[in-house]
């Protein structure tokens, strides 16, 4: 069966106010100093409203709320859009890569849900995609997965962003 594939347009994208936060990594650093280690934490986090933005954040600090809450601000600074279909998949597909991590995103039909391992996955669901397939090459350390798919995800077009850029009408 065939889907007439919709595109939902930045209008729909709904209110920046319901911006909420995932939390993927915590990591602990040790710096040696005389009276022995001293630690600090950097946190990532993704941010988005589940209906067409997404943005990650990276926060370091010497105790961990301090990370966290670095890192959600972070996020919200670095927001984008993302052009998903009527039935919350991707318009096509993608090869999305940063230093060693690829990840390739397929669009998936209705009711497949999310295939995807936790970098990926909480990026997706944060910029509302429902149905999605996807395989990581290379590396898997978390940092370098979101952005690999955030990277994937800023390549998509819609038919009609193609179409002005080639100047046709559809």
């Amino acid at each position: 069966m065939k889907h007439k594939i919709e595109y939902l347009d930045a209008g729909e994208i709904g209110d920046i106010e319901a911006i909420t936060e995932q939390l993927i990594k915590v990591n602990r650093c040790a710096a040696v100093v005389k009276g022995g280690r001293r630690f600090s934490f950097a946190a990532l986090t993704v941010t988005g409203n589940r209906n067409g933005m997404v943005g990650y954040g990276f926060g370091k600090a010497r105790q961990v709320p301090g990370a966290i809450e670095k890192a959600s601000k972070d996020g919200r600074k670095h927001m984008m859009l993302v052009p998903r279909t009527a039935w919350g998949s991707i318009p096509h597909e993608v090869i999305g890569e940063y230093c060693a991590a690829r990840v390739i995103l397929i669009p998936a039909s209705e009711g497949t849900g999310i295939i995807a391992g936790t970098s990926v996955r909480a990026v997706a669901e944060m910029a509302g995609i429902k149905n999605l397939l996807s395989k990581a090459y290379g590396s898997t350390n978390p940092i370098n997965m979101v952005k690999a798919t955030l990277d994937a995800l800023s390549q998509l077009r819609t038919p009609e962003s193609v179409a002005a850029l080639r100047g046709v009408e559809l």
